[in-house]
This record gives C-alpha cells, structure tokens and sequence, in this order.
C-alpha cells in the first residue's frame, strides 16, 4: 500500500481474520487506517454473532474507527446462530453504532 500510495487504492480489514492472525486489532486499525478502505466483523472464535460472547470488543472496535473519522464502510460478515438471523443483525448494528 505504501508503495503505490493512492488514495484510490484500500485494503478490506477482515476484523475477524486478523484477530486470529495477529491480534491487537485496535492497535494495528490506528496504525494502518490510512490504507484501509472496508472493515469487516465476525466473532471469534467460530464467526459468529459479535456479541459480548465472543473474545472481541467490538462496541469498542467500532468506536476507534470512528474517532479516526473513517468514512468507508463496515459489513458484518458472520453466520448467525440464531433460528432468526435478523435478531443477530439487528444486534450488530446497534453494537457497532456509536
């Protein structure tokens, strides 16, 4: 990304994978914001629901992206649990509006 240097140009954050791959995910969000054009969330472990049962903040996720003043876009990516999937979206949404 460095090399080519455009504002054209951005990388899909997979929250999901790169907790699994390197952690420290806030961190690396706040380093890194500049090259990223798309973030998308899933639980961890097993990709599902982002709820408080997961290993991930993601209200606290949502709101480091937010104080970068990102304005590209976030897409939950999970597979939900739940017999009616709408419920777990609906609980995505609101987790990640801050």
């Amino acid at each position: 990304m460095q090399g080519v240097d455009s504002p054209n140009v951005k990388l899909l954050y997979d929250i999901y994978h790169m907790q699994i791959m390197e952690g420290d995910v806030i961190r690396t969000i706040r380093d890194n914001i500049k090259w990223i054009g798309h973030f998308h969330t899933a639980g961890v472990p097993g990709r599902h629901e982002i709820n408080d049962t997961q290993e991930l903040n993601y209200r606290g996720i949502a709101a480091a992206i937010a104080d970068l003043n990102f304005n590209g876009y976030l897409a939950h990516e999970f597979t939900a649990t739940r017999a009616d999937p709408f419920v777990s979206v609906a609980e995505a949404i609101e987790i990640c509006t801050v």
